[in-house]
């Protein structure tokens, strides 16, 4: 049985408030260009964060790489957290999006695994736990009656915390402990930080970066030596199925592009930090500093490959902090179909990470 999820009005509400292109109810038909006067010419509709973490995107998005792999149009949408986009792919508003791990395994197990397929890692690394000087934390031991703030409650960096506390036997004070596990978004994190009134965060970048440079913060964990070999994920490329099952060249030509900014980024990103700032600048109307821009991507790791056994691990995570009531089922999840295409006609070995 095919799910039908209706566009609710948290989604609609939400679409307004989107950057970029909306997702709307009127207007073509999904996936068709109105404008082409072909009405067989598609139009793929693809989301993602004003984030570093989406690296590939912001690229495209600036270079027109991906409207000329596809041969046609492309509508952007902008999302600010990883729900936000699940809904729309729910709704049918958007074809394809990078999301974060937690919210793809969500949207999965949601939809029961009809609604999306993974089909492509985007980045790995850029978490971290930063610690206030003055706040005199110095080692794992150094917790008790502390506050640390997490970007959303149940996200990745959440759940990542929570499962890194746990380990060293802390309870958290709506179980009746003494550390204080406070979901809090980015820039109120740095606000309240330079404020003194969290003593840690636990979150990703370019947020880490700008904790260091603007609030005097310092890192304490890098969620990388956490990992064998330090990959896990932190983006992901999902589509549709529907869409997948209508449009497969097209998707190919979208993770075609995708290997071919991640290839950009491997080779120098740091040539690249100008034209992240202003892509970043114009979504945001915030500008970051080139040297957030730098030190944010020293830590992060930019590939192709969905790393499914991290995801499996991230899923059972989940599961122990009690995000997920039982064990989580991802068959189905990752479809590797069309990126291992692109690595053969690339001359690359299908399954390869990153080169």
């Amino acid at each position: 049985m095919r799910l039908r999820v209706l566009p609710s009005l948290a989604v609609l509400a939400a679409c307004s408030l989107l950057t970029g292109v909306g997702c709307g109810t009127g207007g073509p038909a999904p996936g068709r260009d109105a404008g082409s006067g072909d009405p067989t010419r598609t139009v793929l509709r693809l989301g993602h964060f004003p984030n570093l973490t989406h690296a590939q995107a912001l690229l495209a998005r600036a270079d027109g790489s991906l409207e000329k792999a596809l041969g046609g149009r492309v509508e952007w949408t902008t999302f600010n957290a990883g729900p936000s986009a699940v809904e729309a792919l729910f709704a049918g508003a958007i074809d394809a999006t990078y999301i974060g791990p937690n919210p793809a395994i969500n949207g999965h197990l949601k939809s029961r695994g009809e609604a999306f397929v993974l089909v492509a890692g985007a980045a790995s690394g850029g978490a971290a736990l930063v610690v206030r000087p003055a706040s005199g934390i110095r080692t794992d031991r150094d917790f008790h009656g502390r506050r640390v703030a997490t970007p959303q409650l149940g996200n990745t960096q959440d759940v990542a915390a929570r499962i890194w506390f746990q380990q060293r036997g802390y309870t958290t004070t709506e179980k009746g402990g003494d550390l204080t596990i406070l979901p809090l978004a980015n820039p109120d994190q740095l606000l309240m930080m330079q404020k003194g009134e969290i003593d840690a965060a636990w979150t990703i970048e370019p947020w880490v970066s700008r904790l260091e440079q603007e609030a005097g913060a310092q890192v304490l964990v890098e969620e990388r030596t956490l990992w064998p070999e330090g990959r896990y994920p932190t983006a992901l490329l999902v589509v549709r199925r529907e869409y997948l099952a209508s449009h497969p060249e097209r998707v190919r030509a979208l993770v075609g592009a995708h290997v071919d900014e991640t290839l950009r980024l491997r080779s120098g990103a740091e040539a690249l930090v100008p034209e992240l700032s202003a892509m970043v600048k114009q979504l945001t109307s915030k500008a970051l500093p080139d040297s957030v821009i730098r030190s944010a991507l020293s830590r992060l790791e930019f590939i192709w490959d969905p790393l499914e056994s991290a995801i499996a691990r991230s899923a059972d995570d989940a599961h122990r902090v009690g995000f997920l009531r039982v064990r989580p089922d991802l068959t189905g999840l990752v479809e590797r179909g069309p990126l291992d295409a692109v690595l053969r006609q690339k001359g690359m070995a299908a399954g390869s990470v990153t080169r």
